[in-house]
């Protein structure tokens, strides 16, 4: 199994697990918020939640992140955020950002240059820590507007963002989804052409 599959199923497994209603699960999710914005060792209090049952080949073995852990970490946290306050899971198999983003466009369009402009600012990203500040700002407009996302498919997308050679191909595949939700066309009524 590659590190990208890896990555993919155990963000998979944590979202399943913090996703039911319970008190670990409510104390786990304030734990993980308390580490936005920090780098995935600087907060101890979510090491049992990031790093615990991390498989051996995604794990750093230099002192520093590795590159999946920096995108666990990334994922879980925001995943945290978005579900504050919610009962109902907000991961959403098969939503990637670039869909979830696009679905952040108001009916009339009149919020898209706002939107546009801070998906373009999370595209365009010198590093991992920048991405993660852009995407807080939209993952906190999808909590607000009830927009649900992937959390898994993100992980792996972040974990994959990391590398020069595969970079552009996750920003293309944001952007083809966030491009193809708006510029679908109007359902017609029966009998029209």
């Amino acid at each position: 199994m590659s590190e990208t599959d890896l990555v993919y199923r155990f963000v998979a497994n944590k979202v399943r697990s913090l996703s039911d209603s319970g008190s670990w699960q409510a104390a786990s999710l304030a734990k993980l918020r308390r580490g936005i914005g920090k780098p995935p060792g600087a907060s101890p209090g979510v090491w049992e939640l990031t790093l615990a049952e991390l498989p051996e080949a995604l794990a750093s073995d230099y002192g520093k992140p590795s590159y999946a852990e920096w995108a666990i970490h990334l994922a879980l946290t925001l995943f945290a955020l978005h579900q504050q306050g919610k009962s109902d899971s907000v991961n959403d198999q098969g939503v990637s950002f670039g869909q979830a983003v696009s679905l952040l466009i108001a009916p009339d369009g009149k919020n898209e240059s706002g939107i546009k402009s801070r998906f373009d600012a999370a595209l365009t990203a010198k590093n991992i820590g920048e991405f993660a500040h852009h995407a807080r700002g939209l993952i906190q407009l999808m909590r607000a507007h009830e927009v649900q996302m992937d959390y898994p498919l993100f992980a792996k997308d972040m974990y994959e963002y990391q590398f020069n050679e595969s970079k552009d191909k996750v920003r293309l595949r944001w952007a083809e989804a966030y491009y193809r939700v708006n510029n679908m066309p109007e359902p017609q009524a029966e009998g029209e052409q």
